[in-house]
C-alpha cells in the first residue's frame, strides 16, 4: 500500500475509533477492566483490627513492634491485543472483510486503553508469532499500531491459537488484560493453553466471523478454497444435504468454541461482519460489570 493511501486509512480509522472510545466506551472500559489489584504503598504501625496477614515481619523485627503493609488499588493496566493475521481473515461477503472489522475493534480498544492511561502492546500471530509490539503508552504508539493493523503482511497463512496463548503466558511477566481477536478457525485445540493463560492473565475472546461462513447459498456448483491451506474443491450448493452438513459443521464448531470459553471462564463475544460491533463490545463490557 502506498504511503499516502496508508496515512489516509490510518487517519480515517483514528477519527472513527477514537471518537467511539471517547464517547461510548470511556466509562464502561474503565469499570470493566480494572487494574491488577492491590499494589504495595507503604508501611505503618499495626492498629487494632488490622489483618495480621499484612504484617511486615522484617520491619516489625527491626523496630521491635508490629508494622503492617499498606496497599492501594493499582489502576494502570497493561493491555495486549492478540491479533489473528492468518489467511482466513481475508474474507467478507458484505463489502467488508473480517480483517477490517478486526482492525477497527483493535483500534477502538487501543484508544480506550490510552485514554485510561494504560499501556498497550500487540501480538500478531498465524501459526507462528509474526510480530510482537511491546506495551507502551501514547498517541504515537497507537498510530504505529493502527498502521501495522492495516498494512501488516504475515509470512504464514495458517492458525495456531494455542501457540500465541503459550507465548503470552511465557513472555508477558506481569498480569495483563489480553484481547484475543480471531475468527477462531483453528484445526487444533486451544482449551488447555487458554486455561493456563487465563490463570495468569485476564483473557477476553472476540470472535469476528462472516455470515457466509455459517450457511451456504443455493447457487449450484461452487469452487471453494481454504484460505489457510490453499486447497480447492467443488461442491454442489443446490444439494440440501450439502447445505445441511455445512450448517451442522458451523454449529458444532461454535458450540465447541463457546464451551471452551465457558470452561476456561473467559469472557467472550461474537461479532458478525455485517453487524454493529459497537453493540457487541458494549454487551461485553456490561457482562464484566
Amino acid at each position: 500500500m502506498e504511503t499516502s493511501e496508508l496515512l489516509k486509512k490510518v487517519r480515517r480509522i483514528e477519527i472513527k475509533t477514537r471518537g467511539l472510545s471517547r464517547n461510548i466506551f470511556a466509562g464502561q472500559y474503565h469499570s470493566a477492566f480494572k487494574g491488577r489489584g492491590m499494589a504495595f504503598s507503604e508501611v505503618r504501625e499495626y492498629q487494632y483490627g488490622d489483618d495480621i496477614r499484612d504484617i511486615d515481619w522484617n520491619v516489625t523485627a527491626r523496630y521491635i513492634r508490629p508494622y503492617v503493609k499498606v496497599f492501594e488499588e493499582e489502576r494502570e493496566l497493561t493491555v495486549m491485543l492478540m491479533i489473528d493475521v492468518s489467511g482466513s481473515r481475508d474474507f467478507g461477503s458484505v463489502n467488508v472483510m473480517k480483517k477490517e472489522i478486526i482492525t477497527e475493534i483493535a483500534a477502538t480498544l487501543a484508544f480506550s486503553a490510552i485514554q485510561n492511561n494504560d499501556k498497550i502492546g500487540v501480538l500478531f500471530f498465524s501459526d507462528k508469532i509474526e510480530k510482537f509490539i511491546p506495551p507502551q503508552k501514547g498517541k504515537k504508539h497507537i498510530l504505529y499500531i493502527i498502521r501495522e493493523l492495516i498494512d501488516f503482511k504475515p509470512d504464514n497463512t495458517k492458525t495456531d491459537i494455542s501457540l500465541v496463548l503459550k507465548y503470552l503466558t511465557n513472555a508477558i511477566k506481569k498480569r495483563c488484560t489480553a484481547f484475543l481477536i480471531s475468527d477462531f478457525i483453528d484445526k487444533g485445540g486451544f482449551k488447555d493453553a487458554l486455561t493456563i493463560a487465563n490463570r495468569k492473565h485476564d483473557v477476553v475472546a472476540i470472535q469476528v466471523y462472516d455470515q457466509r461462513e455459517t450457511e451456504l447459498p443455493s447457487v449450484g456448483l461452487m469452487k471453494v478454497k481454504d484460505a489457510e491451506t490453499g486447497a480447492e474443491r467443488w461442491i454442489d450448493s443446490s444439494s440440501a444435504k450439502v447445505r445441511s452438513a455445512f450448517s451442522e459443521w458451523w454449529n458444532t464448531r461454535q458450540n465447541e468454541m463457546n464451551n471452551a470459553f465457558k470452561k476456561c471462564r473467559v469472557d467472550s463475544v461474537s461479532v458478525r461482519t455485517d453487524e454493529d460491533y459497537v453493540k457487541a463490545l458494549i454487551a461485553l463490557f456490561e457482562k464484566r460489570n
